[in-house]
């Protein structure tokens, strides 16, 4: 019986969408072409305990690399959650490089489908608008945190930035990206990160949304010179909705709370807008 018990409570890796098995496999074969890095070590992460079950409308995954990342690191973890979610809660009909691989660079048969199918010509107007919102969001966000430490972004979909349906907050205060040691390997850490999130299987449990506007913030320094994000000086996070939180960490000491006092809110003045084929 106690067999049967475990057996129920472990996680089935086979029972993952291909959606998400491709998207791990994607992330397993990828490899850092940067500047050298130190390369992540695997280490062994015990399973989260059965008992210690999270709230469906407050969900936590930890994520744990043992040393420290750049800020570009931070910079790349933002922007592939980003693609992620927006993808994930079917915002995009297909994962952003497979979407700006097909619209950019068309194949002959879809040019000729589009010249066939007027629904097809209008399905490529709407995903060309979301990819440059897309890409606009990313670009400014790499200027963002180019210029301040970002400790906490939130994706917001759905209702108002104060009254979403849902939201994902990603928490980058307990990282060291200044540390004067070598940075983990980018590529590496992007593995071990999605690994967590396809393993606790956080999306499984919600229904398949309807088309929702898509708001990111970011917190920075209030003198960090930022001229595209909006300063929301009073701005607090939501309490209500859908709630899934990535908590990243690298084992040293972070730096101290009082630090974070002059950050505050920056919100993205472009909702993005997702499409359906």
């Amino acid at each position: 019986q106690k067999r049967e018990e475990v057996a129920m409570a472990a996680p089935e890796p086979e029972m993952l969408s291909p959606a998400v098995v491709r998207d791990l496999e994607w992330y397993e074969k990828s490899e850092e072409t940067q500047a050298p890095q130190v390369e992540l070590l695997e280490t062994t992460q015990e399973p989260p305990n059965p008992s210690e079950s999270f709230c469906p409308r407050d969900f936590m995954i930890p994520v744990v690399f043992p040393g420290p990342v750049s800020q570009e690191g931070c910079c790349r973890f933002t922007c592939e959650l980003l693609k992620h979610i927006m993808y994930q809660r079917q915002q995009l009909p297909l994962p952003y490089e497979q979407l700006k691989h097909f619209y950019r660079k068309p194949s002959l048969q879809a040019e000729e489908m589009v010249r066939k199918k007027s629904w097809a010509e209008v399905t490529s107007k709407k995903c060309q608008q979301a990819l440059a919102e897309l890409e606009s969001v990313l670009s400014h966000l790499e200027g963002l945190f180019a210029r301040t430490l970002v400790p906490r972004v939130l994706i917001l979909l759905g209702g108002s930035a104060l009254c979403p349906k849902e939201f994902y907050e990603l928490d980058l205060s307990r990282l060291a990206p200044n540390s004067m040691d070598q940075s983990l390997s980018t590529a590496a850490c992007l593995r071990r990160l999605f690994r967590a999130i396809f393993m606790a299987d956080a999306f499984s449990e919600l229904q398949a949304p309807p088309l929702m506007g898509t708001i990111v913030m970011a917190q920075g320094h209030r003198d960090c010179g930022e001229d595209w994000f909006r300063p929301k000086l009073n701005y607090r996070v939501p309490t209500r909705g859908h709630k899934l939180t990535v908590t990243l960490s690298c084992g040293r000491p972070s730096i101290q709370t009082t630090a974070w006092e002059d950050y505050i809110w920056f919100q993205a003045p472009v909702t993005l807008k997702g499409f359906h084929e």
